[in-house]
């Protein structure tokens, strides 16, 4: 997850906790969520590859015209829902504003998800996410950084990305919404409204799982007949007014995340 800052760099977040209702050690949770925030910063800023500013085409932000991007809630379109590709994710986008946004729905899930910190998958997501020139420009670089085993304990996990025993690892994104920012010909500009779940579920886990919001903006080219990904960029929020709701216990926790599957998007 990237922010973009007026230097043209990218800045990662991860979702910060401050307290462990699994009943595991307390930890500093300052020092500790600087520290997973500078080594996680090197994974995007190795696939934000295409600055939105070199991006040609599309429509002016400024300009209501009678094809300028609208508000418009997630509603039934009748379109058929889009099959599983390569890899069992999802593919075959429809080459229209729906499409782009259903597809970029879809890759903030698989990109959010915790099979990008298992070698093989991440492989398998990169090939079927990104363009044919920034997956393979950037794979390298994307297997050393989930590999690095500094970023991997900040986070409890081993070298190999796998959780201690008795504990599940969770990374899960819920878009809410989408919105279309551009579209031309053959590329688009995305948002993607969505709530993101993250930590180790388990007894003794220092890393509880916790919820935070985000927008990400997806930009992307149409290519090989689909919507990929070239760029994007995040930024916290809109954030809803928390509930007052007692914390569900570890057991309750791994066994939603064992048992709830996610979903496929389309418009």
């Amino acid at each position: 997850m990237s922010l973009g800052d007026d230097t043209g760099r990218t800045r990662t977040r991860l979702p910060e906790g401050s307290g462990d209702p699994y009943g595991g050690a307390r930890r500093n949770g300052r020092s500790s969520s600087r520290s997973l925030v500078t080594v996680v910063g090197v994974v995007v800023l190795l696939i934000a590859a295409i600055a939105f500013a070199n991006r040609g085409g599309g429509d002016s932000d400024g300009e209501e015209g009678a094809d300028s991007p609208k508000a418009a809630a997630t509603a039934p379109s009748g379109e058929k829902p889009v099959s599983a590709g390569a890899a069992g994710i999802p593919a075959g986008f429809a080459h229209d504003r729906q499409g782009a946004e259903s597809a970029a729905a879809n890759y903030s899930v698989v990109l959010g998800s915790a099979e990008m910190f298992d070698k093989e998958r991440r492989r398998d997501i990169v090939a079927a996410v990104f363009t044919p020139d920034v997956a393979a420009a950037r794979q390298g670089d994307l297997d050393a950084a989930y590999s690095n085993e500094e970023f991997l304990a900040n986070i409890g996990l081993d070298k190999n990305g796998k959780a201690p025993a008795g504990q599940t690892f969770v990374s899960r994104v819920v878009p809410v919404g989408t919105k279309v920012t551009a579209f031309g010909a053959d590329d688009a500009s995305v948002e993607v409204w969505y709530t993101s779940l993250f930590g180790l579920s388990g007894e003794g886990s220092t890393n509880p799982v916790i919820e935070s919001w985000y927008t990400t903006t997806y930009q992307l080219q149409w290519i090989d007949n689909d919507w990929k990904v070239v760029d994007f960029q995040q930024k916290d929020g809109p954030v809803p007014v928390g509930r007052d709701q007692k914390a569900s216990t570890a057991d309750d926790m791994t066994k939603a995340v064992e048992e709830y599957g996610g979903f496929t998007y389309a418009r």
